[in-house]
C-alpha cells in the first residue's frame, strides 16, 4: 500500500476521462481517489455534455468515493471558511480544498488558484 491519497479537481476528471494516461497511472497507483460534489456537480451541468460524456463520469464515479458536503463536519466547515476569507478563492475552490485538506488528500489539479492555500498539497498533471 502507498498510503497516497488524491482528490481530483473538476479539470482534472475531464482530463483523465478524456484519456490522460499518465494520470491514470499515477491514480491506480493510489489507495484513495475521491472527487468532491462540487467537482461533481460542476462536470455534469458543462452545457455541451454528452450522453456518453455522462455514462463514462457515471461510471467513474462509481469507483471513487464522492465527499460531500456536511453540517456536522465542523472541521471541514472551518477549512472552507478560512479558506474562502484567507485567499480570496471562490466557494466551489474553497469547498474542493478544504475536502483535500480535511481529508488529508493531495489535490491533483492545473487550476493555480489553489496554490495561494498554503495549508493544501497539490499537484499538476
Amino acid at each position: 500500500m502507498s498510503g497516497i491519497k488524491y482528490l481530483l479537481d473538476t479539470n482534472a476528471i475531464i482530463s483523465l476521462l478524456s484519456g490522460n494516461n499518465h494520470l491514470n497511472k499515477k491514480l491506480n497507483e493510489s489507495d484513495w481517489v475521491g472527487v468532491s460534489i462540487i467537482s461533481q456537480l460542476e462536470f455534469l451541468s458543462y452545457t455541451k455534455l454528452s450522453e456518453k460524456d455522462k455514462q463514462l463520469f457515471y461510471t467513474f464515479i462509481e469507483r471513487v468515493e464522492v465527499v460531500n458536503l456536511n453540517n456536522n463536519d465542523v472541521l471541514l466547515t472551518e477549512h472552507i471558511i478560512s479558506i474562502r476569507k484567507n485567499n480570496k478563492l471562490k466557494i466551489p475552490d474553497a469547498i474542493i480544498a478544504a475536502s483535500a485538506i480535511t481529508y488529508n488528500c493531495l489535490l491533483i489539479t492545473n487550476d493555480k488558484a489553489y496554490s495561494k492555500v498554503t495549508a493544501l498539497q497539490a499537484i499538476t498533471y
